[in-house]
């Protein structure tokens, strides 16, 4: 039989079901922001899609026409980079605010199950230490693993994390790189 209250059960589960829906929340703010990431980068493709075929219908040469293909690349390619580090902006501080709330779950788990074995011993019947004994020593084992296995899995998703921003630059770096390269490739022939 359970030694909490039942305003203690209800008081639980209410902070539960709160828990629960502020990550909901979250979880839909994040998703809202890539909504209007990508609704904005949307509009935006269209209005420049648009501008950049009028400039090319009122190009009177095939040599304009290059050259307003090679304009477009070098800000095309910023544009891609810029997209994707939105993106990644949003997602990583999701993800940092599920963090920040899956340890302040934990901590409170620990301590209610330390409120709970130190309630137990303060109600325990005379003779019952060496029961008492096992089930704290149970709790620090238990506890210290589930500590051990929290800071394995941050440690995980804090690498997970290091190795998509990298990725993201890295992929930054070389798109610059490649559009810099054609840019110089168009030139060198526009100048033929």
């Amino acid at each position: 039989m359970s030694t909490l209250a039942p305003e203690q059960l209800v008081a639980t589960q209410k902070a539960g079901f709160e828990t629960t829906f502020g990550l909901l929340t979250k979880a839909l703010v994040g998703t809202e922001k890539l909504v209007e990431l990508n609704a904005q980068a949307v509009k935006s493709t269209l209005a420049e899609s648009q501008e950049i075929l009028a400039k090319a219908f009122a190009t009177k040469d095939p040599q304009e026409l290059f050259a307003l293909q090679a304009s477009q690349m070098q800000p095309a390619a910023e544009k891609v980079q810029s997209y994707w580090r939105h993106v990644y902006e949003i997602i990583s501080s999701t993800q940092a605010e599920f963090a920040s709330t899956a340890e302040a779950q934990f901590k409170q788990q620990q301590h209610d199950a330390q409120t709970f074995v130190d309630s137990l011993a303060k109600n325990a019947p005379a003779g019952s230490e060496a029961v008492l004994s096992a089930w704290k020593s149970a709790l620090a084992t238990a506890s210290e693993a589930a500590s051990s296995a929290y800071r394995a899995a941050q440690e995980a998703t804090k690498q997970v994390v290091d190795i998509a921003e990298n990725n993201v630059n890295a992929a930054s770096a070389s798109s610059t790189r490649s559009t810099k390269r054609a840019i110089e490739q168009v030139e060198a022939v526009e100048k033929k």
